[in-house]
């Protein structure tokens, strides 16, 4: 596809990245450490690292791997941390020992990380100890010798961090009991370092530099391969589409979505160290007013999010009366943003969102919006530069400007392969090198990227195509929907109908006027046939950043709804 997009580049923009060929994460880390010593790199819970000092315990930590538990270039090892101090400490002590990083989700089941310990091959798990009775189940049957526990307060300084450690510990009772026979605590293990050599690791862009996994839509999760490469290049297109508006040194960024997701790891994490600026952790972000409160005490310039949280943020209470002078922008991605979301947004921040989109198997950004923009454009912008996008048919055939087909990707950011599946990888990849997304997207004649749907998330009735994201953004303006999601299901006249499913934020909400805002606003085979498809919730399942999961809804209605499920 001709690159159509790149005449409505912002000024000073290039239409290509240049990445050298052995940098890494070491040096961008390593740079950063020299050039902001004395700034503020990491804040949570009431205490901020320096550069420096993450410089020094990153530098510790990394000693210990090596000389202590002599592990090797290219080994893995799993980080199982929610945004807390410890995380940055550990990424760039992997990063700097040459090491890969396996990202695990603290809030897995104990099957869903021995998947992942065993699917790896990790020789060493690093975990908080809030977590540590799921690893110690997981453990079996992997190559896990080694595990550091950490706590809340470990990075602390005395006495907040025995307060802390105290409260979670014996008065919240957060911790549940565990055995690890192989556990060392983790500032034993910085000790230990500080008094260890510390060779220097000699990578290349192209050694692996992260694990990401993915849950797909079928099947055990599989997991992308990620290079130095990649996400450096991400990095670099990110900072200049981006980055102009930046100033070096000076930005604070609200981290709440958890950088064991690809989004928040380079958007917050790696972008904003490689800028010098500051990324405020936030541990629990389904805490909004505990949020808001740290938002009252930041001079925050960015703000990353998914809509699930812009939605929670603007209402609860105090989050109105904030300051926002300082934000620059407000970046959206992970999940379609709703143009009544975005709305209520801008009426309260002065600011739009700015949306974006990506995915795993691109570090993950592909495509991002203007930040000149005054209104929501429905649009995740346009392509980042060094990138390719082709939208295709489900023959291969190139779409016409303003048809939807699949997005496909290619650029430096793109993974080589997913780990030990070379089976999915070829189904992944065509034969020209692009990357089938599985999202169906359209562009228009000036290079705007539209995300139509999930292609597997498309309801077919009696053969027209129906877009949850379409029902979902347009039920968001009715008053008292809180949450929406709409899934197809099953249905003997037409193959599918739609189904919804509402968080209310209003008791007087009623089915009734759920069907007659459908009838107003949707043609009919886009509606629900009758109020029993239309479903109220007190929640919706939602992945760890907080994307609403249409697979889980349509799994648990179906098993509801079985023949074997229903009584005779």
């Amino acid at each position: 596809m001709e690159k159509i997009w790149l005449k409505n580049y912002p000024p000073n923009v290039p239409p290509h990245i240049q990445v050298a060929p052995h940098a890494s994460l070491k040096t961008l880390a390593e740079e950063s450490f020299a050039r902001y010593p004395g700034l503020p790199a990491f804040s949570n819970l009431g205490h901020t690292m320096t550069y420096e000092a993450v410089d020094e315990a990153s530098r510790d930590l990394a000693a210990y791997l090596l000389a202590r538990l002599h592990l090797k270039k290219g080994d893995r090892v799993a980080i199982i941390l929610p945004n807390v101090l410890a995380f940055p400490v550990t990424l760039y002590a992997l990063m700097r020992a040459g090491l890969v990083v396996v990202s695990c989700n603290p809030l897995y089941t104990p099957l869903e990380l021995a998947h992942q310990l065993k699917d790896s091959g990790a020789r060493v798990a690093i975990v908080l100890e809030n977590f540590a009775h799921v690893l110690a189940e997981a453990i079996p049957g992997s190559r896990v010798h080694t595990v550091l526990v950490t706590t809340l307060g470990d990075l602390l300084p005395w006495p907040r961090n025995h307060l802390i450690n105290f409260v979670v510990k014996y008065v919240k009772r957060l911790v549940p009991g565990y055995r690890l026979n192989q556990a060392i605590p983790f500032r034993r293990a910085l000790k230990e370092g500080a008094r260890a050599s510390f060779p220097d690791v000699t990578l290349d862009g192209s050694d692996v530099a992260l694990l990401q996994y993915t849950g797909g839509t079928t099947g055990l999760p599989k997991a992308a391969v990620l290079s130095h490469t990649n996400l450096m290049a991400n990095v670099e297109q990110c900072a200049a589409m981006l980055g102009a508006d930046l100033k070096r040194g000076t930005e604070v960024v609200i981290t709440a979505l958890p950088l064991y997701h690809i989004f928040a790891l380079t958007a917050n994490f790696l972008l904003f160290t490689y800028l010098g600026g500051e990324n405020v952790l936030i541990t629990n972000p389904r805490d909004l007013p505990g949020l808001v409160k740290t938002l009252r005490e930041k001079r925050f310039s960015v703000l990353t999010g998914v809509n699930t949280l812009f939605n929670g943020l603007i209402r609860t209470a105090g989050f109105a009366a904030l300051d926002f002078t300082h934000l620059r922008f407000t970046l959206g991605g992970g999940a379609a943003v709703q143009r009544a979301v975005a709305a209520r947004w801008k009426a309260v921040t002065g600011h739009p969102i700015i949306e974006g989109y990506g995915l795993t198997e691109s570090s993950p950004v592909v495509c991002v919006n203007r930040l000149d923009i005054d209104e929501y454009t429905g649009a995740v912008g346009y392509p980042l530069p060094s990138t390719d996008i082709a939208i295709r048919t489900d023959k291969g055939e190139e779409s016409a400007i303003g048809e939807v087909g699949e997005l496909c990707v290619r650029g430096p950011q793109v993974m080589r392969e997913y780990w030990n599946q070379p089976d999915e990888t070829a189904q992944v990849f065509t034969s020209d090198g692009f990357l089938r997304t599985g999202d169906l997207a359209r562009i228009d004649e000036t290079g705007l990227v539209y995300i139509v749907d999930r292609k597997k998330d498309m309801i077919l009735v009696s053969g027209f195509n129906v877009y949850p994201n379409e029902l979902e953004g347009e039920l968001a303006h009715l008053p008292g929907v809180r949450e929406v999601a709409a899934i197809g299901i099953p249905d003997e006249q037409s193959g599918e109908t739609v189904a919804l499913f509402i968080v209310p934020d209003d008791a007087s909400l009623t089915r009734e006027a759920v069907m007659q805002f459908c009838h107003e606003h949707f043609t009919g085979y886009k509606r629900p046939r009758d109020l029993d498809h239309i479903f109220f919730a007190k929640e919706l399942p939602k992945t760890n950043i907080g994307k609403i999961l249409r697979r889980a809804l349509r799994e648990q209605y179906l098993k509801q709804n079985s023949p074997i499920s229903k009584p005779p």
